[in-house]
């Protein structure tokens, strides 16, 4: 029987991480983990997440403690406080917890659902998804939709550029409305930030970016925003800033102590992981940094306002979860069963073969007579496996795969002496290959026919409940 692995999952989010720690979690980029994680021994399928808030990784292996060892150094650097390991339920169900956004730092906000649709490609690119990520994946982002069609979860949910922009009107000591600001990238979040000071009717607002074009363009689309400049002009665009937003995906500091050098009095928010502002900046006399774990207090306003959708969301998440659970015990039960199917279909036509070359020696054979013995071995084969095949089925609703084994044991002593399909071929019977996967060897050419397709009563029988 092939077993279709476990998921374990490891995560360092700001629930438990700090932002530093959450930066070191993220050095390398998704697909790089991946490849990393799919060399570990015993992984056949890898998945990671990284945005501001979280490093996350998933493995999929034969074995629990495979898939555990496999993620051992995932965050090295992070102590263990701050480093969450989840077993194949935690896993399923903190997934569809994230994308929802129950687990955002901005309860229900919105960015997350791309952000992890963003992350399967990456991760199939370089072939981590497999059919267990899958399924597990889909139904996150499935559960995700839901939330935010169905309930209120998002209604009033604010970003982290708008968390930034509350921050700031409440420790500003003049109203926001008069404050010269700048926004240091004009990505995703950088956009947030802008579109959250435009809303806010600042006095100036310039977005400073690599590429010119790209801040250009997004200063087009803003209400105040006065100018668009690159990189190469943030020390004069700070010196001229009362508030800078910091929103860039650069790997190194964009803003430093000498950066601010003509700065005077000004306020630093760093939304960007990893940080944008070199943490040396904290000392420099006039100038005030904060970062995202600085927000907390600000979105926490946010996530009172919304706790009966985040109750509703919950319910919604359990009847996702029971399932999927449900889902994956159907097709393991499943692929036990069909491989049950394809030994006695292999005994059956080797037998059929001998009986029919026996009578044929004692006399001719009309097509209605072979017809009658091919009917009662199918006749046989089926009223034999019915009882099995209900006893696989209720033993995996139960997690019981011993039994599943030992019923299959019984059922034929010699099966596993019956050619039957690698594990990767069974897979790939079932559904297209995933990234980097490799073409599927030849079959046994005595197994060709059912090997391609199972008889008609045997699909029957599968689909019967």
């Amino acid at each position: 029987m092939r077993s279709a692995g476990v998921i374990s999952g490891v995560s360092v989010a700001h629930d438990r991480a700090s932002v530093q720690e959450i930066e070191c979690a993220s050095e390398d980029d998704v697909q790089t983990v991946v490849d990393y994680l799919l060399a570990q021994e015993g992984v056949t399928e890898a998945f990671s997440l990284q945005t501001c808030n979280r490093a996350e990784a998933y493995v999929v292996t034969e074995d629990a403690a495979d898939g555990r060892r496999a993620l051992d150094d995932f965050a090295p650097e992070v102590r263990d406080g701050g480093v969450r390991h989840m077993d194949h339920e935690e896993s399923l169900r903190h997934l569809m917890r994230v994308s929802a956004g129950l687990e955002s730092l901005v309860l229900g906000e919105d960015q997350i659902i791309g952000q992890v649709k963003a992350a399967i490609e990456a991760s199939r690119d370089v072939g981590g998804i497999g059919p267990m990520l899958e399924d597990a994946l889909l139904k996150a982002v499935h559960v995700g939709e839901r939330a935010r069609s169905e309930t209120a979860i998002n209604e009033g949910a604010v970003s982290l550029g708008s968390a930034a922009v509350r921050l700031a009107r409440s420790e500003l000591d003049d109203p926001i409305e008069t404050a010269q600001t700048l926004v240091v990238g004009a990505g995703e979040m950088g956009t947030l930030a802008a579109q959250a000071l435009s809303s806010a009717d600042v006095a100036e607002l310039v977005v400073a970016n690599r590429t010119v074009g790209r801040a250009e363009s997004l200063v087009e689309d803003l209400s105040g925003a006065t100018e668009a400049t690159g990189l190469d002009s943030i020390e004069s665009a700070i010196a001229a800033a009362d508030l800078v937003i910091t929103a860039t995906s650069s790997p190194d500091y964009v803003v430093e102590a000498a950066t601010l050098a003509d700065a005077g009095e000004t306020m630093l928010i760093d939304i960007a992981q990893p940080r944008d502002v070199d943490p040396a900046v904290g000392d420099l006399t006039d100038v005030v940094v904060h970062d995202i774990d600085d927000l907390e207090t600000v979105t926490d306003q946010t996530e009172v306002q919304r706790e009966r959708a985040a109750q509703q969301v919950e319910v919604m998440i359990d009847e996702e979860f029971d399932r999927l659970l449900a889902a994956y015990k159907r097709k393991r039960a499943d692929e036990a069963i069909s491989s049950m199917y394809e030994a006695a279909e292999y005994v059956k036509r080797r037998e059929v073969s001998t009986a029919l070359s026996k009578l044929e020696a004692q006399g001719d054979l009309n097509d209605e007579q072979r017809e009658t013995v091919e009917s009662l071995a199918d006749a046989l084969v089926g009223q034999i496996l019915a009882a099995p095949t209900k006893s696989l089925r209720d033993a995996a609703g139960d997690d019981d795969w011993t039994t599943i084994q030992t019923a299959m044991r019984l059922f034929d002593p010699g099966f596993d002496d019956i050619p039957t399909r690698r594990p990767d071929e069974q897979a790939e019977s079932k559904r297209p290959s995933f990234g980097a996967s490799g073409s599927r060897p030849d079959r046994n050419s005595d197994r060709a026919e059912s090997d391609d397709e199972l008889p008609r009563r045997v699909l029957e029988q599968l689909s019967d409940d």
